[in-house]
């Protein structure tokens, strides 16, 4: 891999950059940003091959199809060395190559634009199904919001995905139960979540989305057909007064709010 950071160590700087970032760039989403570090950790420190090599011919690939984290991205590859630190000063800012939504015209480790929710997945589908019919042996991840799912152009991906039996694929699905202004299942009702996505032929695995050996497990456990994890997880991971708490799709946080969110963190 590309750095030698430990998952644990690596989730805690995505938290208290993508905090810092959205504080002084004053944009939104730093509940969903937080829910999904481990995710990000994990994935980026343990499980995806970001080099090309003569065997896989070519690198592994990543979408964050919820495009409204992308500070977490952002913090994430910084850290890793594969974009500049001090972007992350810049984040939201007039000029800044670190939009609110993920860009990918600055750096080679972001393949597509994302944040019209829908769009990340079906992509990824198109990545996986180039792969496969190359035969070369790179694997395609997808990370998408629970209530990114009320788009339908999802579901339509998750019969591409089963008919075209892309083993190659897996996709993560942030289970934090919160979107917009309140709860997945007021706005849209998703459950039983793992039946359906079972009814459409998919290898599903749950699993606990802040631990991160679960979800090691949950990445290197080996599948036929394409993959979903259901990453339960809590917005606002990580800060007591953010956790599970709508507010914070939306609020900025406020230097007194840095302040105290950092010592948890810390």
């Amino acid at each position: 891999m590309t750095s030698n950071i430990p998952s644990i160590e690596l989730a805690k700087l995505i938290r208290s950059s993508s905090l810092k970032m959205t504080s002084k760039g004053k944009s939104s989403h730093i509940g969903s940003i937080l829910s999904c570090a481990d995710i990000l950790s994990v994935l980026y420190s343990k499980v995806i091959n970001l080099r090309e090599n003569e065997i896989k011919q070519e690198k592994d690939h990543f979408i964050l199809s919820k495009g409204h984290s992308a500070a977490g991205l952002y913090a994430c590859l910084a850290h890793l060395n594969l974009i500049d630190k001090n972007l992350l000063k810049t984040h939201y800012q007039d000029g800044s190559l670190l939009s609110g939504h993920v860009s990918h015209k600055f750096s080679e480790h972001i393949e597509v634009s994302t944040g019209a929710l829908g769009h990340g997945f079906p992509i990824s589908c198109g990545i996986a199904f180039r792969s496969k019919i190359r035969g070369n042996l790179s694997k395609t991840y997808c990370l998408i919001s629970d209530g990114e799912l009320d788009e339908g152009s999802n579901w339509e991906a998750f019969l591409f995905a089963n008919h075209h039996k892309l083993n190659n694929l897996t996709v993560i699905v942030d289970r934090n139960n919160l979107q917009s202004i309140t709860t997945t299942e007021k706005t849209l009702s998703l459950e039983p979540l793992k039946e359906k996505l079972l009814s459409f032929g998919l290898n599903v695995i749950c699993c606990d989305g802040h631990d991160h050996a679960e979800l090691l497990k949950a990445f290197e456990l080996k599948s036929n057909s394409a993959k979903v994890i259901i990453a339960n997880t809590i917005k606002g991971k990580g800060v007591s007064f953010m956790e599970n708490s709508v507010l914070w799709h939306y609020r900025s946080p406020s230097s007194e709010d840095i302040s105290k969110a950092l010592k948890e963190i810390s």
